[in-house]
């Protein structure tokens, strides 16, 4: 019987490094614990894990949704290149703040994707 490669997802976390690392211990653990199922099952995960972002100007703008301990509301902003990997593009708690979180972080978002593509077109990975 033949097996068939797992495929793993290259996740970029530069942008998102200073976020992540500013996190307490708990959290930091949920965010790489959901990093690490999107790094196994790519772009074909759903929710309750990723959901699709509305008002981006990339149609294949998502949203890691890692679990909560009922104290924060965590998200990481990202899409997938045309690479194949998974750019994480902005993180932050929108406990509190729902839709001002995302009205601020989906524009900056947007840029940075923005200058991720026009990186890859000068021939930069």
């Amino acid at each position: 019987m033949r097996c068939i490669p797992k495929l793993v997802w290259d996740i970029e976390l530069e942008l998102v490094q200073p976020w992540l690392e500013a996190l307490d211990q708990g959290s930091y653990e949920q965010v790489i614990a959901a990093l690490e199922v999107l790094a196994t099952h790519g772009p074909g995960i759903g929710r309750p894990l990723v959901d699709t972002v509305r008002g981006s100007r990339h149609a294949n703008m998502k949203e890691l949704r890692p679990g909560s301990r009922g104290r924060s509301e965590l998200r990481v902003l990202f899409a997938f290149d045309p690479v194949r990997r998974a750019i994480m593009l902005v993180g932050g708690d929108k406990s509190g703040n729902w839709q001002k979180w995302y009205r601020v972080s989906i524009p900056l978002a947007d840029q940075r994707f923005d200058e991720h593509a026009a990186g890859l077109g000068r021939g930069h990975r």
